[in-house]
């Protein structure tokens, strides 16, 4: 019989969440490696190397791969004959290990959670509660995985009930594409079949925390009716040429995973779930004999990939920008910005446009005339740190206010993640502005180029204030000119069905 304390549970939740937050799982360095072994396009090429280098950074500097640190997901599995030496129940303990990880001064994680969603929308502060799924099962241990699952991705997720004669790979081929790049792939696809609604979703999720297998599978060959299921989808979704980052590519998704339930004989619950380019779990057991310890992962298995400045980047400096010098700025063209540019997401934007709509003044030094806005809610700095990492956020959720914010707040152009809606596109093109990528999931790198930080506005919103960054060398693409071409539909035309004539080395 094992005696579980609340002080272990604590201290491996919390340590775990550390770990996550800058060690990516060897599965998934390995076959990011042979992503960027078989990529061909140029922009795919250069924002896996991006990840890869972003991530190694991570792992020895002990600090977040990405900006968003995610919303805690815990599977526990609670043996029947555990015995507790404790004063909380054990959602506390979870949420306690949450909160002391998050609020961590070596490396302070980014507390995106909040409280009251269809009102208020306050912070919780602390990252908490996480969403847990207990389960009781034979045994006398507690076994947890703990992942940090990223907004962008989380908001794509997709369900749907479909007629029990429906094919569930063409069904997940039509939506891929709706997805879009807001979930920085290339990364996983989780799928749930069978059960109820909220059963699908969750085998959906479940299957995320499994190990990367896709070139063990292709080697051997599938061996149920759900491992074709997996072969055929990882082919006809890469066949898509969406690519890294959406800018066309060979490699959109690594790995597809399946789990399915027994179902109503009327119904077939299909779930779709992406994990990103910032895949963030691990798992844990706890005998009794103390907290769980996690051991690094040895960095000679990250590849030799560095990234450097492409060559032929072109170099922009922000102070003095115009619109005549962004209108010369091609689509796909890579550039280098220096400069001061300013910040803000969701809730900031949200409110500069009701103060516009309302005839009001902008706070005091507040001015995005002639300005570049970088979508982004960074980390807290530590130690020297300007800033803490920084990758930018999906662009498309600021699309209903950039008519505003190109026509009356005067901006000339934005940097952010995934590609524009129609009404951004246009409105880019109609006021002759720029949408800019950064690459999601090599937030630690971007922040590199971050060289000084103070906050303009809002400080009461955290890390959604309005600051303004000094960078330098801060690298971008051109996603949307402004003649309106978007890369994120030209990229994946030029690379739609070249994925299936290439061959793959299963053995790198």
């Amino acid at each position: 019989m094992s005696v579980i304390r609340e002080a272990d549970v604590i201290e491996s939740v919390a340590d775990a969440l550390q770990y996550i937050s800058y060690y990516h799982s060897p599965d998934f360095i390995r076959a990011m490696g042979r992503a960027y072994e078989l990529e061909q396009s140029p922009a795919a090429r250069d924002a896996i190397a991006q990840i890869l280098t972003n991530s190694r950074l991570c792992a020895l500097g002990h600090r977040p791969i990405c900006q968003d640190t995610g919303i805690v997901v815990a599977f526990v599995k609670v043996g029947m004959d555990v015995r507790w030496q404790a004063t909380r129940d054990l959602e506390s303990m979870i949420n306690e290990g949450v909160r002391r990880a998050y609020l961590d001064p070596a490396n302070k994680l980014r507390a995106s959670i909040v409280a009251d969603p269809a009102g208020a929308r306050g912070n919780t502060r602390d990252n908490t509660p996480a969403v847990i799924h207990t389960q009781i099962v034979p045994g006398d241990r507690l076994e947890i995985t703990v992942a940090a699952k990223g907004g962008g991705s989380e908001n794509k997720s997709l369900f749907a009930m479909l007629n029990p004669s429906d094919s569930v790979a063409d069904w997940v081929l039509e939506m891929v594409p709706e997805m879009g790049a807001g979930w920085c792939p290339p990364g996983m696809l989780g799928i749930g079949i069978g059960g109820s609604a909220e059963k699908a979703m969750l085998l959906a999720k479940e299957s995320l925390m499994e190990p990367i297998d896709m070139p063990e599978l292709i080697r051997r060959g599938p061996r149920s009716k759900l491992e074709e299921l997996r072969l055929e989808i990882h082919r006809r979704v890469n066949d898509l040429g969406i690519g890294a980052q959406g800018l066309g590519g060979l490699t959109t998704v690594l790995d597809v995973k399946v789990r399915d339930y027994p179902t109503h004989a009327a119904s077939l619950p299909v779930a779709v779930i992406p994990n990103c380019a910032a895949t963030r779990h691990v798992h844990f057991t706890l005998d009794g004999g103390g907290p769980a310890r996690l051991e690094p992962p040895d960095l000679d298995l990250w590849p030799k990939v560095e990234w450097v400045a492409d060559a032929g980047a072109r170099r922009v400096s922000l102070d003095g920008l115009t619109a005549a010098e962004v209108a010369t700025w091609r689509p796909g063209e890579r550039l280098l910005l220096s400069g001061k540019l300013l910040t803000g997401r969701d809730a900031a934007h949200k409110r500069i446009c009701a103060l516009l709509d309302a005839g009001r003044p902008l706070p005091e030094g507040l001015n995005f005339h002639g300005r570049v806005i970088y979508y982004v809610g960074p980390v807290d700095p530590v130690g020297a740190e300007v800033v803490g990492p920084a990758g930018p956020t999906t662009a498309n959720r600021m699309d209903r206010f950039t008519e505003t914010m190109l026509g009356r707040a005067g901006l000339i152009a934005m940097v952010g993640k995934a590609e524009r809606g129609p009404e951004a596109i246009e409105a880019i093109r109609r006021h002759r502005a720029a949408y800019l990528i950064a690459v999601g999931g090599a937030a630690l790198l971007v922040s590199n180029a971050i060289r000084a930080s103070r906050v303009v506005a809002f400080p009461e919103l955290g890390m959604e204030a309005v600051y303004e960054f000094e960078v330098r060398d801060m690298p971008v693409t051109v996603a949307v000119s402004a003649d309106g071409e978007s890369v994120h539909e030209s990229g994946p035309a030029a690379w739609r069905g070249r994925f299936a004539g290439i061959p793959v080395n299963v053995e790198a």
